[in-house]
């Protein structure tokens, strides 16, 4: 739908919103540009996305509807499946007869309103809204399916005890009988369906004397989701089993599997884990989207000294680049991502995986198996018979794996590969703990990162200064002068600031977020392996010395990244301490 520019610029003229030599400044920076008027006027910032829909709904003549209060009735919401609803940000809020109104951001997606108009077979009313009523309105889709998950698995739960649910000690042909039954299928599929729509990482289901408790991890922490009855486990239990290919007789082992779903529209993998406990079989599914969308280094936290580091780093042909943490820590993210950065027609990349989370075009991807003798070991000498130039190595476990590392490095290949350490600079006493050489290490350790997952505020924060007293208490923690010159280098201050003046913030819970946070970003440390800290290496330096020898010469710790990110506003300082531990 076009506008004419004339028209917007007489508009926001008689609003009052510009002037007319500011108006006109700015068209002429449209003509100049070849940019829309609307792009040029949303980049000057003086008026806000929100008021130009208002402007755009009066020159079209469609109406403008806010709806932050509105509280949409379930069959009318639900007319607009919610991923597209979320894909193309237009929600139905109110149904009459064959005519069904919807809300929208952009009144040109025509392709969204066709093909709401094809599947719900109605009159589409098209009507422009804001930001906040799309947010509000998409927020029901969350209560109103969490109520409807709650119903369903309530009523099959109760279905489930009326047709009677066996015992632990029930055979292999009972359970597999209570697993194909339509009452634990649909408590499964609900269960999944709804973890998935959480954006939840990992699903906990824990056996207690009378009861079964679900938990999701939600941005790093674990949260109750649901309480079941205690007996509905043997059969949740022995239908995840068969999805995952696993044995129903075993109850005395522990099992690792794996299966795939294609729901809510999207893929995603689940990698199960079942321990036996003393009321039964915990079972742990880690979540794997794999519709999940690329990352750089940026997005991920990296920036400055450290990023420049690993851009050096990776253009090396040679070498070993280690990125260490605890499980959970993401560091097969930032593996992912610095693949996806060396991903060239030039180069024939490898991998030896377990489990391979994400497929990625054009790279050799190898799962290892080692029920039948496939490890990493044997699994990293057949990658080298390949021709590789790049190698990653889902993990270096022992010795051998470790030396094949290093002797796949020092004949010509860049390797990337993770590590369970606390710090960038205890990673070396780790591999020599492990029964490499010193000199062996120094010949092809080119980079060591060590990170861990910090939540991110969502949109509501809530500002303050430090006190005296918790400037004195930040001051025995991190060096300030450090984090405060790295702030002014990367321009992250408004001004001259003084650790007084800076603004840091508290989460704020809203509608949106219970507990202030969404999302999570990496604070890391960055130890790039110069001649100094190869010496100190071959010397046989603590860690300590070796962390303190990278800081002097520019790497940031891990809390000190925290508190940098902290003091740009996007984390919480709570957040930054309760992730990194002292």
């Amino acid at each position: 739908m076009w506008l004419d520019p004339e028209k917007i610029k007489e508009f926001i003229v008689n609003s009052d919103l510009l002037s007319a030599a500011e108006a006109a400044k700015l068209e002429a920076a449209a003509k100049t540009t070849g940019k829309p008027l609307e792009e040029i006027l949303l980049a000057d910032g003086r008026i806000k996305e929100d008021d130009f829909r208002r402007i755009k709904a009066y020159l079209l003549g469609i109406p403008f509807v806010s709806l932050v209060k509105e509280k949409i009735e379930r069959e009318t919401l639900f007319t607009i499946p919610e991923p597209i609803a979320r894909n193309h940000n237009i929600v139905a809020f109110r149904k009459k007869n064959n005519e069904l109104e919807v809300a929208m951001l952009d009144p040109e997606d025509l392709q969204a309103i066709e093909f709401i108009k094809k599947g719900a077979g109605l009159k589409i009313l098209p009507r422009l809204t804001d930001t906040a009523s799309i947010k509000h309105l998409l927020l029901q889709y969350q209560k109103s399916l969490k109520a409807e998950f709650g119903d369903i698995i309530q009523q099959e739960t109760k279905q489930l005890e009326r047709t009677g649910a066996v015992g632990e000690e029930a055979g292999e042909s009972e359970l597999k009988k209570l697993a194909e039954g339509l009452p634990v299928i649909k408590i499964v599929d609900t269960l999944l369906l709804h973890a998935i729509l959480q954006q939840a990482s990992d699903i906990h289901a824990e056996p207690c004397e009378t009861e079964l408790v679900i938990r999701y991890r939600i941005d790093g922490v674990l949260h109750d989701a649901m309480i079941l009855p205690k007996a509905v486990a043997p059969g949740l239990t022995a239908r995840i089993k068969i999805l995952a290919n696993l044995r129903l007789d075993e109850k005395r082992l522990p099992q690792d599997g794996r299966f795939k779903i294609d729901t809510a529209g999207q893929k995603v993998s689940f990698r199960v884990s079942l321990l036996p406990t003393y009321y039964g079989e915990k079972i742990v599914m880690r979540l794997l989207p794999e519709t999940i969308k690329g990352f750089t280094l940026e997005q991920l936290g990296f920036h400055g000294w450290g990023l420049e580091r690993i851009q050096e780093g990776i253009r090396g042909k040679t070498g070993i680049i280690l990125v260490t943490g605890p499980t959970g820590s993401g560091k097969t993210t930032t593996l992912y991502t610095i693949l996806d950065l060396l991903n060239k027609p030039d180069v024939n990349i490898s991998t030896i995986e377990d489990p391979i989370e994400y497929q990625i075009p054009r790279i050799n991807q190898t799962q290892v198996k080692p029920e039948i003798g496939f490890s990493f070991s044997s699994g990293l000498r057949a990658l080298v018979r390949q021709d590789p130039d790049i190698v990653m190595v889902g993990e270096i476990r022992d010795k051998e794996t470790a030396g094949l590392a290093i002797n796949a490095a020092l004949t010509g290949h860049l390797v990337l590969s993770t590590l369970h350490t606390n710090s960038a600079a205890a990673t070396i006493p780790r591999l020599l703990d492990m029964g490499i050489e010193p000199f062996l290490v120094v010949s092809t350790m080119r980079l060591i990162i060590s990170q861990r997952l910090v939540r991110q505020f969502h949109s509501v924060r809530q500002s303050y200064n430090l006190s005296d007293a918790e400037l004195k208490e930040l001051k025995n923690r991190v060096d300030l002068n450090r984090i405060m010159a790295v702030l002014k280098e990367e321009k992250a201050l408004k001004g001259d600031e003084s650790w007084q003046k800076i603004a840091f913030h508290h989460p704020q819970p809203s509608p949106e977020s219970s507990d202030g946070y969404a999302r999570r970003v990496g604070i890391h440390e960055v130890l790039a392996v110069s001649a100094t800290l190869k010496e100190m290496m071959m010397k046989g330096e603590t860690a300590a010395r070796l962390e303190e020898q990278a800081k002097v010469e520019g790497m940031l710790t891990m809390l000190e990244d925290g508190v940098f990110k902290a003091a740009k506003g996007i984390t919480s300082l709570e957040e930054v301490f309760r992730v990194v531990s002292e």
